[in-house]
């Protein structure tokens, strides 16, 4: 019997310690999943970037060994396209040692003998986070990025971007002296005069919202400094204020950077680049994926169409043409005044700006009708042609001299421009409206483009709009790179215009300058049929008698017709 009993008593044995084997794995993994919460541990090498992926509700160690002992303090730098994340030296996540965006940096002192160091790594939103991460190391005689910063007690190496439609402006904290390990830096008032800040640009591909375009360029403008394809835009000085304003162009992604040069050492730090599309990814409607409304789009879309045909027919089609550029000039002005004065969304100030450019380019049309003035219409159609070439002056690097920073020298010399095209036209009319026709309706085309592909040309004159709508877009850099697309732009509207008014031009030599006066040729007509008998027209009764009849005969009974007596034979 014991025999028979002992196979079941070992399995109840094997069943016991198979239960507490699983009891011991479970209390073990979940002491392991909340004393480590971690995703994992990523181990650094300095210069060199990483490209790792933050998971929501977990924590990434970033870890750096074997420090050289000749650098004084670090910079790590992360980036990601639009989601924000969060660095900082602690799990506690302390506001001194915390940093979050999608360009975030943290500047970290290293102490005597210390050669290695942690960061930690979180997504600040629901969703995995791809992002680049690099650390760069400096000695204690390189200027430290953001040392002055009166915020806080630590150094801030960032660089902040704002943006809205009119202008981006990015800022900065000052720098201040580096130091060795385990010491500290001299006062920040007495440092300024020392540094100088160079700030570049950097342009993205056009047309290009890839990640994986932007973190590999952020990787080559660290690598270069950028020095090797950015622009430089603006140097400053310690008496300067660290904040500079640039042209805001939605979809295209620019890359700011900022060096900081020490003179007295001869030493430079770069700051964290930062990055902009000057438009928001996040955005369920009308965001970088989907710029530009329906109401933009058909707006310029028909402004491109009507240039087209202004560009080859204007001059012989006088009242058209009148109607089209009564219709931009009344529409520019009312925009600007519209959008100064009220506060109504942009759908509704195009659709009441495009009601009041078709009532205005009627009356222009109906006033050349009645008076035919050819000076007060060519007045109206050079002044467009001034407004183009007044913009295209200022779209150049002439535009960001200082001296135009101020208002009254700008809109001095830019309507003085304007209005030295007036007085040309008084000479060469017909010549001068012709070159308006090609000019200006080539450049509805380059307008009617815009709204499906991003062109420089298109800001010739929404720079000018912007200077006149927004009180501090004379601080702003407007100047920027020709990329492909501009190049073709530039080669469409020249080739536009130029057929355009050689053909006008070769058409309309052997006619008179302008169209007679449609209102003498209407009295004229007037008369020459009241006293031309022969002519049919003049037998036509009156346009009373005529109504007269019509009503009369609408009730008038009608009488019966065919033979009511047998024929006689």
């Amino acid at each position: 019997m014991a025999s028979q009993k002992r196979p079941q008593y070992q399995w109840r044995g094997r069943q016991l310690s198979l239960k507490g084997f699983l009891l011991t794995l479970c209390v073990f993994c979940c002491k392991q999943a909340t004393s480590q919460p971690s995703a994992g541990v990523i181990e650094f090498r300095l210069r060199e970037f990483m490209n790792v992926t933050i998971l929501p509700a977990h924590v990434l160690e970033a870890k750096l060994n074997h420090i050289p002992e000749d650098d004084a303090f670090l910079i790590f730098q992360l980036h990601t396209q639009f989601l924000n994340a969060n660095i900082s030296f602690s799990l506690d996540y302390e506001v001194n040692s915390t940093q979050k965006g999608s360009d975030v940096g943290l500047f970290f002192p290293l102490q005597p003998l210390q050669n290695s160091t942690v960061w930690y790594l979180t997504s600040a939103e629901n969703k995995p986070i791809n992002c680049t991460a690099v650390i760069l190391p400096y000695r204690s005689r390189d200027p430290i990025p953001g040392g002055c910063n009166n915020g806080s007690k630590i150094s801030d190496p960032n660089i902040y971007v704002s943006y809205n439609l009119f202008e981006t402006t990015i800022s900065f904290e000052p720098a201040s002296t580096g130091y060795a390990r385990g010491q500290t830096t001299s006062p920040c008032s007495t440092l300024g005069r020392q540094f100088q800040y160079e700030v570049y640009q950097y342009l993205l591909p056009e047309n290009n919202l890839s990640e994986e375009v932007l973190i590999y360029h952020l990787q080559r403008v660290v690598v270069d400094q950028g020095t090797a394809n950015g622009k430089p835009i603006k140097s400053l000085n310690a008496n300067e204020e660290t904040r500079v304003s640039f042209n805001s162009v939605p979809g295209q992604g620019v890359i700011f950077l900022v060096i900081v040069k020490d003179n007295l050492l001869n030493t430079s730090s770069l700051y964290l680049p930062a990055h902009t599309y000057a438009c928001d990814f996040a955005l369920i409607v009308d965001n970088c994926y989907t710029l530009g409304k329906i109401s933009t789009k058909v707006f310029f879309i028909f402004t491109g169409i009507a240039g087209l045909f202004i560009c080859f027919f204007g001059h012989r089609y006088f009242k058209c043409e009148l109607f089209f550029m009564g219709f931009l000039l009344s529409g520019i002005i009312f925009f600007a005044v519209i959008t100064k004065t009220s506060s109504l969304n942009y759908d509704a100030r195009l659709g009441l700006t495009a009601m009041m450019g078709i009532i205005s380019g009627a009356l222009v049309a109906l006033c050349w009708w009645r008076f035919g003035s050819v000076i007060m219409c060519m007045a109206m159609v050079s002044i467009i042609l001034g407004l183009i070439l007044a913009s295209i002056i200022f779209f150049t690097r002439l535009g960001d001299l200082n001296i135009f920073q101020s208002d009254i020298i700008f809109w001095a010399l830019f309507c003085g421009i304007t209005l030295i095209v007036p007085l040309l036209f008084i000479w060469w009319p017909r010549e001068g409206n012709i070159i308006a026709c090609g000019v200006v309706g080539a450049y509805g085309v380059v307008l009617a483009v815009n709204t499906f592909t991003y062109t420089t040309f298109a800001y010739i004159t929404f720079n000018t709009l912007k200077r006149a709508l927004n009180d501090d877009f004379s601080r702003s850099f407007t100047n920027v790179h020709f990329q492909n697309i501009d190049f073709v732009m530039l080669t469409v509207w020249v080739c536009l215009a130029g057929s355009g008014i050689t053909i006008q031009y070769c058409r309309e030599r052997s006619y008179p300058l302008f169209p007679p006066n449609p209102y003498m040729i209407w009295k004229q007509e007037q008369e020459r049929r009241k006293t031309n008998i022969l002519d049919p027209s003049y037998h036509i009764p009156p346009l009373q008698v005529r109504l007269k009849n019509k009503l009369e005969d609408l009730f008038k009974r009608e009488e019966p017709t065919g033979e009511r007596t047998p024929l006689l034979l």
